[in-house]
């Protein structure tokens, strides 16, 4: 792996540091929606929504090896998940190629005796059921990646394909036959907004992966208070990530009416072995 594929340790990670590093921890076009997702909640003013608590979640994060500079993949999720749970964090895994990516973070969320959303990517429907299958005893919901497929070398690499509301739906009553609320992960389009209308998730998920796929210019911040009101309508409960990196980026998410807030990037460097040597004193939004 490359040095300068891995995480730069930013004091502050606000996608500078890691710009044109794909992979990597960066993202599309010098990291511009990476940023923006950062600036986003920064400009956002408050919100119409009454101020409540509202739960804190791992956002779902693989290839701590080979983007973030884990010196084992096995360990990092054991690690993330570990530092979560001791933290009162709600969990996530997601999946990835190969599928150890995914079985070693089912298997973490099993010897921590929690449960965990479990987000798989949008291959073709029988490989989603099979994955879902693998996952049903730990999964606290279960989620399709459907932004994952805007990631152009995984789409050629693991078959991926753009899901459709008959996909979906199909997904849609296979968990809820086992009684495991549905979530679309990704929504970031007018095309993603009806899927939530047509299918109404359990879970509307707002995501632009991290900044880090192809995708319509902006900010996680933006999309959530242009389209809360049309979410609300369609869906249970509003989950939204990107750019998420203290208590003020959570107060605003919760203003403009997330159900639940995900961070990704902060959780996954504060594990890493050099960042507790470099910045030995360092404090990671927690959500608490």
């Amino acid at each position: 792996m490359e040095e300068s594929k891995k995480c730069r340790m930013c004091t502050v990670c606000l996608g500078y540091g890691c710009m044109g590093q794909l992979p990597g921890m960066g993202g599309i076009r010098n990291s511009e929606n990476f940023i923006l997702n950062c600036k986003g909640w920064k400009l956002l003013p408050d919100g119409p929504f009454e101020y409540r608590t509202v739960p804190v979640r791992l956002a779902p994060m693989t290839g701590g090896q080979m983007n973030v500079g884990h010196p084992d993949e096995e360990h990092f999720y054991a690690d993330m998940v570990g530092a979560c749970v001791r933290g009162g964090i709600e969990l996530s895994i997601g999946d990835g190629s190969p599928d150890t990516k995914l079985l070693w973070g089912i298997k973490a969320v099993r010897e921590a005796g929690k449960k965990a959303a479990v987000f798989i990517k949008p291959y073709e429907n029988r490989r989603v059921l099979e994955r879902l299958e693998w996952a049903q005893e730990i999964a606290s919901h279960g989620g399709i990646d459907i932004d994952a497929y805007n990631i152009a070398t995984m789409r050629n690499q693991a078959k991926l394909e753009k899901k459709t509301a008959s996909n979906l739906n199909e997904i849609k009553k296979f968990l809820s036959g086992r009684g495991i609320p549905f979530v679309i992960k990704g929504i970031f389009t007018r095309e993603d907004m009806n899927l939530v209308r047509e299918l109404r998730p359990d879970v509307a998920f707002v995501s632009n992966h991290g900044g880090r796929v192809d995708g319509p210019k902006g900010s996680t911040a933006e999309f959530l208070r242009n389209n809360i009101e049309e979410l609300k309508k369609n869906c249970g409960n509003v989950w939204v990530d990107g750019g998420i990196r203290d208590s003020v980026d959570y107060a605003k998410a919760v203003s403009w009416g997330a159900d639940e807030v995900l961070v990704g990037r902060p959780f996954a460097t504060a594990v890493l072995p050099e960042f507790n040597g470099v910045f030995p004193d360092k404090k990671f939004f927690c959500g608490q």
